[in-house]
């Protein structure tokens, strides 16, 4: 595992390096993936916008800047992702803005194509579900924790729907858009702390 992590960290990209990536698919009128279809294409372009918005209007509390701020271990956020992915545009933007609270906490990317063993070590339900965040000990290589590929309450609404309805719909899809600009990146803040503060009490 730990030569698996490794190897994918050192072929990792910066956020900024990801949004410049995401930007110059656009410009090409392509998008990240093996798979390179209009749709994907599309949800890339949709993607883009999203990731510039949040970007500029996240917004992070007083109270969470002060507990993020009193992290004292310094790790790596790996984050396995792809461009077209609705749920990750709305979700990298947040644990930017948070990993830039405090210089303990990396971010590093790589593409789920790219990285699929990785992947497969790190499903979700069985699933190779993005965003998906490995927290890793900078000190240790430890994996501490993972997040993803949705925030709480997001995956319960998930869960729920699946439950009454078997799969989700093209209708189900856009009310989970409009829950994220609703929510703003709130929950998604709210997951992240709460992982935080189990791995170490914060000192404020």
């Amino acid at each position: 595992m730990n030569s698996l992590i490794n190897n994918s960290l050192e072929k990792s990209i910066s956020y900024k390096a990801y949004r410049d990536l995401v930007s110059k698919l656009v410009e090409e009128n392509t998008t990240s993936g093996l798979e390179k279809t209009e749709a994907l294409t599309n949800y890339t372009k949709l993607n883009d916008r999203r990731m510039k918005r949040w970007d500029k209007t996240i917004k992070v509390s007083e109270d969470i800047r002060l507990k993020v701020s009193g992290f004292n271990k310094k790790m790596t956020w790996l984050i396995i992702t792809e461009s077209w992915c609705g749920d990750a545009a709305h979700v990298m933007p947040v644990l930017n803005k948070i990993a830039e609270l405090n210089p303990n906490i990396s971010i590093k990317i790589v593409l789920r194509d790219e990285h699929l063993e990785l992947m497969d070590a790190f499903l979700t339900n069985g699933g190779r579900a993005i965003a998906k965040v490995i927290m890793l000990d900078d000190e240790t290589g430890e994996v501490l924790n993972t997040f993803g590929p949705r925030p709480s309450q997001a995956t319960q609404l998930v869960n729920d729907y699946k439950a009454k309805h078997g799969a989700l719909t093209p209708e189900f899809k856009e009310d989970l858009q409009h829950w994220y600009n609703t929510n703003k990146g709130q929950n998604i803040i709210e997951d992240i702390v709460a992982l935080i503060e189990q791995l170490e009490p914060v000192t404020q």
